[in-house]
């Protein structure tokens, strides 16, 4: 009875909370920083189209949803963005149809969306991180590109580069 009464209270002062502040949740500026990405999108290696991603806003505009796919390949893999207020950072988890799953979190500066993946200790000893950033964004198309540092962030090695064109 007691944790009832308690869950109860908290509840109501959760309600009234919500009510005093009667802000939307996801209403920050920050989390429409990735509104960019929305939309259908053509994807293009060296000039080659090399798959599609579409990109909706979810969970009443708090989630930014990834849908890749490359029919060449049989390739495909989804990501879920959020903004998190606590720590004023993007985080995105992605996992795809190879049993891929990473996590990602960064920031919008200077005009560029960069997500990293947290250090992972190599077997000589170095430490390898992996980001992500969309830079040269314009309302149509913009570029991404996968790269990784085994330096702290000293020099970044190009994995993939990406130019998205919007359909």
């Amino acid at each position: 009875m007691k944790q009832c009464l308690l869950l109860c209270f908290v509840f109501s002062i959760s309600i009234s909370l919500t009510a005093q502040n009667n802000q939307k949740p996801c209403s920050a500026p920050e989390a429409s920083q990735f509104d960019f990405w929305v939309g259908n999108w053509d994807l293009y290696s060296a000039d080659t189209l090399t798959g599609t991603n579409t990109i909706y806003k979810i969970m009443d505009g708090c989630t930014v949803q990834e849908n890749f796919e490359s029919k060449k390949s049989g390739y495909s893999g989804k990501s879920w963005s959020v903004y998190n207020p606590q720590s004023q950072t993007w985080q995105q988890t992605w996992v795809d149809n190879q049993g891929g799953y990473i996590v990602l979190d960064g920031k919008f500066e200077n005009g560029s969306m960069t997500l990293s993946t947290a250090a992972k200790k190599l077997k000589n000893g170095k430490e390898q991180v992996y980001r992500m950033v969309y830079h040269n964004i314009t309302k149509d198309s913009f570029d991404w590109d996968w790269e990784s540092t085994t330096d702290n962030g000293t020099t970044w090695v190009s994995g993939w580069h990406i130019h998205y064109k919007r359909k």
